[in-house]
Parts: C-alpha cells; structure tokens; sequence
C-alpha cells in the first residue's frame, strides 16, 4: 500500500508540475526559469514537504477507502449478516457480528483462527459468522464445496467448526479427499454428503460468497467485516478487537 501511495504521489507530482510548466510558458524565460530554480532549491532544502505530502495522501487515500467499504457493507449488510447460506457461530444474538471470509488452504487463515477461537471464548456477545471464500485454485473450491454439504447437514453447527478447525489445522494441500476425511472423522453422514454436493444450494452458496466479496472489495484471505468496518489481512487478535470495540461503541454508550 506504501508503494502505491508513493506511484501515486508521483504522479501526483508529475501532474501538478506539468500545470506548473504549461502554465510557466506564459513568463518571459529568464522569470520562467528563476521560478523554477525557486522551487528546486526549496524541495532539496526541505525534503520534509515530500513526507508530509506522502502522509497527507496516505490518510486520505485510508478514509476514501473506509468510507467506500462503509457503504459496501452497508449496501449488502442483509446478505453479509443474515444469509441463510452462511455459518453462525459465538452467540446468534449478540450485539456486534464478526463476519470472516476464509480459504481452507490459506497459511494465514490458520494462524488466524486462533484468533477466532479466542474471541468467541472471551466476548459472550460477539456472534461470528463464517463465509468459505476459496480463491487459491481448484483444491480450495473443492474443500469449500464440502464444507457448503456439511453445513447443510449440521443445522447447529456443531460438527461444522469441529470440521472447519480440524481442516484449518491440519497440515498439507487441502482438497475434496481430505475434506470428505475430516467429515467422516467428524461424524458425518456421508452419503448424504455426497448427495447434496451435486445439489445446487452448494454452487450457490459459493456464488454468492464469491459475488459478496467482489462487492466489498476483497482480494485475499482473511478477510473480516466487523460493524460497518471491512479488515483485510490476518491482523491480529488486538486489532481485531480494537475493531470490534469500536463497533461496540457505536451501539451503546459504554465499552
């Protein structure tokens, strides 16, 4: 994000200096040219404007970016919250939802789930909603696909993170074979797993995560929505409850 804060300083720059010449043709030569030697001798003197324009343009560029997202969620939130094609977990009540978009074969989202784990156990408000968003290639939307026919066999949920947790923790390429393990491992009943499979409540729970995240933006796993906040990248535990914190706070007066 830094480099492209600065490609864009630069052209940035380039433009602005450009009107500056352009508009510089309308001097006589000599004036034209001592104005330029002004402006040289003043960036090489103070080097710090540069810096202070970079960061200027960087906190600008974050709060464009927050505030696109905002209306992102905003625009979706029935379909990021309250899908019916999705897995909740934490409390189903409570008063902020964390929403993560994971890949079964995503070394971060591993690390990440303890993460997960963490804040459910400490946050009795927290209700966590789980989207399988398999980017990183065929093996991936196989393990995702079994994990849509587990979530449509275990309505509570219960045998679903025992599945998803074991599969994120579990080491090597991730694919249908050692989905469909860890389901029989778990308990599942596995003829129906491979009924509804071919049905077409998994190829549309995948289309919708996958349309979902395009919304929002989302180019990577984990991906979070947390409140009206959309958080890219394995964070952290601290962040991600500076996050929820600051969502918290925008519903009640206490935090």
């Amino acid at each position: 994000m830094r480099f492209l804060a600065r490609l864009a300083l630069a052209a940035s720059l380039t433009t602005m200096l450009g009107a500056f010449a352009a508009h510089a043709q309308s001097f006589p030569d000599a004036q034209r040219g001592e104005i330029e030697k002004i402006v040289r001798e003043y960036l090489i003197k103070h080097p710090e404007v540069l810096q202070e324009a970079m960061a200027e343009l960087e906190k600008k560029q974050a709060a464009d970016e927050a505030l696109k997202n905002q209306a992102a969620v905003k625009n979706n939130a029935d379909i990021i919250f309250n899908s019916p094609r999705q897995v909740v977990t934490g409390n189903p009540q409570g008063d902020v939802t964390f929403v993560e978009f994971f890949d079964y074969n995503c070394g971060y989202c591993k690390r990440a789930m303890s993460d997960m784990v963490e804040l459910m156990k400490s946050d009795p408000k927290l209700k966590v909603v789980l989207k399988e968003f398999p980017v990183l290639g065929p093996s991936s939307v196989e393990a995702a696909r079994v994990a849509v026919a587990v979530r449509m066999q275990d309505k509570p949920g219960k045998k679903y993170m025992d599945f998803h947790q074991k599969l994120l923790t579990g080491r090597g390429q991730v694919d249908k074979a050692r989905a469909l393990a860890v389901a029989k491992e778990v308990g599942l009943d596995m003829a129906r797993i491979e009924r509804d499979l071919a049905s077409d409540e998994v190829k549309q729970t995948l289309e919708e995560s996958l349309s979902l995240a395009e919304k929002l933006g989302l180019n990577g796993t984990p991906s979070y929505v947390i409140g009206s906040n959309v958080v890219v990248g394995a964070v952290g535990l601290d962040k991600l409850k500076e996050n929820i914190n600051a969502a918290r706070c925008g519903k009640t007066t206490t935090c």
